[in-house]
């Protein structure tokens, strides 16, 4: 891949569960201007006290290592993993969708939602909430056929990951 093209990296990194740890990684990508596509945060470790943040951004080659090495000199992170350049990996989200809609709109929207394995997690006379895990392709595609249907709301957890196989990120 050439330094110029720029590339999405689904960066994962192991802190320590501490106060101020997340402020601390969104404001190095804010202070250089690196663009957060996608982040998520969540305790991984309660005994060992430790936090996986998954991060989805986009640069150059050289950006997106500047990003790892500056993540990886902050104290509190233990390990910082590029996935999309360490080999087969697993990449999901989930999704709420409300869709409001009556008559041949409702069926439709529970037509198309059975195609993509969505389900209902919510139901009035006019309105559906579907849940939908999956790549963000999936979830944007559903989306897009949900438009002339009466979708009317979105939320998304935005992406976590993992390594396929044996490869782990233990501290």
């Amino acid at each position: 891949m050439s330094d110029n093209m720029t590339r999405t990296a689904t960066i994962a990194v192991l802190v320590e569960n501490e106060a101020g740890i997340l402020a601390r990684v969104v404001g190095l990508f804010s202070g250089r201007g690196y663009n957060i596509e996608s982040l998520t945060v969540a305790a991984v470790d309660e005994d060992k006290r430790l936090s996986r943040i998954t991060v989805v951004t986009t640069g150059t080659e050289m950006v997106i290592e500047q990003i790892k090495a500056q993540l990886d000199r902050l104290v509190p992170v233990h390990r910082v993993a590029d996935l999309s350049m360490a080999g087969p990996h697993l990449v999901r989200e989930l999704a709420l969708i409300k869709v409001i809609g009556t008559g041949d709109h409702r069926v439709e929207a529970l037509r198309l939602a059975d195609a993509f394995r969505a389900r209902v997690v919510d139901a009035t006379t006019q309105s559906f909430v579907f849940e939908m895990t999956g790549n963000a392709e999936k979830i944007d595609a559903f989306c897009a056929l949900m438009r002339p249907l009466g979708l009317s709301e979105i939320c998304r957890t935005g992406a976590v990951a993992i390594a396929r196989g044996t490869s782990h990120m233990a501290a």
